[in-house]
């Protein structure tokens, strides 16, 4: 066959843009990045059977930090538990280790990705002679929703995907195979000329978008829907919540109903990956007055001051990475 004609379809994206790092610590181990590859028979490849996480660490003037890397691995130890996996590695061990990893790579910031995947053993929808894995990967990643999305807002619409039902699958843990629902409502939402989705939970209430959490501004009342079973509890969400109250906002947990967007004063996401990000318009129709509002840019930019170490951390949110 001619060089030129060969078939490289077979051959790993290992150099995906933006996607790059010298050094993965799988099971223990720091390995080369070409080197963290898993067997075509892997339970998750066929399955999903996989938990993670996502975590930012930031420039701040005392170096790289995690913010909340704590509740992050915490929580992927519980995931890894509700879907009975057993981790073989302490806390302590994964915070040091994710450290670790930013200094191996010399990365002053970075997205951290925690996996726990199974692999390979009895096929079949029973697991439980597949052994467990634990994969930490960083690398460089820029803003989730583009680099002008925090500031000058984004399109959203209603999916026609909504979120599983309470008690079908555990929304609790962030696990792999929950999110081709989101990957769904991301695929038809670009497909249709936006820039994320809003799931709706399975009685047509607000649920969240496809990878963050969603917050509903009326006036200086901050809603956000309360938790049902229908989606992840996000550690950002957690955090804006309390930002709001101590930045004097009321803030309220509860139903909130599809036609609450069209009305709103303002919507913005929150999550690990996308940051805080105001919502401009929903189903082509402006939220507001199709700007960032007011409420929304003071979360925003207090959030920010926080995650790069320029306020106080009262909380111990951040961890430093030396």
């Amino acid at each position: 066959m001619d060089d030129a004609n060969a078939d490289t379809s077979s051959k790993p994206d290992h150099d995906a843009p933006g996607i790059r790092a010298d050094w993965i610590w799988a099971d223990g181990d720091f390995i080369g990045w070409d080197d963290a590859t898993i067997h075509v028979m892997s339970h998750v490849a066929h399955y999903g059977s996989s938990v993670f996480e996502g975590v930012r660490a930031y420039e701040t003037p005392q170096g790289p930090a995690y913010f909340r890397l704590r509740e992050h691995l915490e929580r992927l130890i519980a995931s890894a538990r509700i879907h009975r996996m057993e981790l073989g590695w302490s806390l302590e061990e994964l915070t040091e280790a994710s450290c670790e990893l930013v200094r191996r790579n010399a990365l002053s910031e970075c997205y951290l990705r925690p996996l726990v995947f199974r692999g390979v053993g009895a096929m079949g929808l029973d697991p439980t002679a597949c052994p467990v894995h634990v994969f930490l990967m960083a690398w460089g990643w820029g803003a989730y929703l583009g680099d002008q999305a925090a500031r000058l807002g984004i399109d959203a619409a209603v999916s026609s995907w909504q979120r599983p039902a309470p008690n079908t699958h555990p929304t609790m843990a962030k696990a792999g195979g929950n999110y081709i629902n989101a990957s769904l409502m991301k695929m038809e939402a670009k497909a249709n000329g936006f820039d994320e989705a809003i799931a709706l939970s399975v009685d047509g209430t607000v649920s969240e978008g496809s990878g963050q959490n969603l917050f509903v501004v009326h006036g200086d009342v901050v809603h956000t829907p309360a938790i049902d079973g229908s989606f992840l509890q996000g550690i950002t969400r957690d955090s804006i919540l309390t930002l709001a109250r101590d930045l004097g906002y009321d803030v309220r947990e509860g139903r909130i109903p599809r036609e609450a967007l069209y009305v709103a004063d303002e919507v913005f996401f929150a999550g690990t990956a996308t940051e805080v990000v105001p919502v401009r318009s929903i189903d082509r129709v402006a939220v507001g007055t199709g700007e960032p509002g007011p409420v929304t840019c003071v979360i925003r930019d207090h959030f920010a001051t926080l995650l790069r170490g320029r306020s106080d951390d009262t909380r111990g949110w951040l961890t430093y990475v030396d």
